[in-house]
């Protein structure tokens, strides 16, 4: 099931042609380096109306370019020899777009123009409203950052921590005694400009993205951690295994005290 934390705000038409299918391109000003799901804003309308995967991204377009693409974008090429759309040629790829079958109000925050976080209720609307109907994919697409730990290889141990009642109750574990082995960007990613998001998985649990809470240093997303204590049966004692799968990927385990 599609796990939606963020949503990218779309004006009139291109929202109607991304639900659509037909348009596979969102063009922007700047780049992005966000991978995974995301929920679709109906500009002005103070709700969720869609979901899509975003799967990539590429370089700004010349404008030969932009003319070249029509059919994944759909600006028209008057509007690009114009130059009215002269700043926004840089194309996010999306995939798997879908219309939700009842919109989902949101709050929206003083000053969001492109991304809007979402509030935990939210995600929770989303996933009920997508239900059996979200697809069985990976929530992030492996990133290439900006450096790599030298001393972390894939597989490897990044670190443990040992659960408390207090962990369990409030569902989280901290990072902190291992927090150097971790990429700095992902401490508090999500509220940068360009989203800076790891995907997160467990044994027989779909993979989510999430990034470092920088005032706590636990993973973001409680729901999940919340439910891979359900699924362990992890009671105070047990230990949280972190393993790198790759750059920007993790995966957790557990061992019973």
């Amino acid at each position: 099931m599609p796990h939606v934390t963020k949503a990218l705000v779309v004006d009139q038409p291109w929202i109607d042609l991304i639900l659509s299918g037909a348009k596979t391109w969102e063009m922007r000003s700047t780049e992005t380096r966000f991978r995974g799901w995301l929920g679709l804003i109906r500009k002005g309308s103070g709700a969720v109306v869609g979901i899509a995967r975003l799967s990539g991204c590429g370089q700004a377009l010349s404008q030969a370019e932009m003319i070249a693409t029509v059919d994944r974008h759909h600006i028209p090429e008057p509007m690009i020899r114009s130059g009215q759309v002269a700043n926004w040629t840089t194309p996010w790829h999306l995939a798997e777009a879908a219309p939700l079958s009842l919109p989902v109000a949101y709050r929206h925050p003083s000053g969001a123009v492109t991304w809007v976080n979402l509030d935990t209720d939210v995600t929770a609307e989303i996933a009920a409203v997508t239900g059996e109907n979200a697809l069985d994919v990976p929530m992030c697409e492996p990133m290439q950052p900006p450096t790599v730990r030298p001393d972390i290889t894939p597989g490897d141990l990044v670190g443990e921590v040992v659960l408390t009642a207090g962990n369990l109750k409030n569902n989280h574990f901290y990072l902190r005694s291992f927090i150097h082995h971790l990429p700095d960007d992902l401490i508090g990613g999500r509220d940068a400009e360009q989203p800076v998001l790891a995907e997160v998985i467990a044994g027989g649990m779909a993979p989510i993205c999430t990034d470092i809470c920088a005032r706590h240093l636990f993973f973001r997303d409680r729901a999940f951690t919340r439910a891979f204590f359900a699924n362990t049966d992890a009671v105070p004692g047990d230990r949280v295994l972190v393993r790198q799968i790759a750059p920007y990927r993790f995966g957790l385990e557990l061992k019973k005290a």
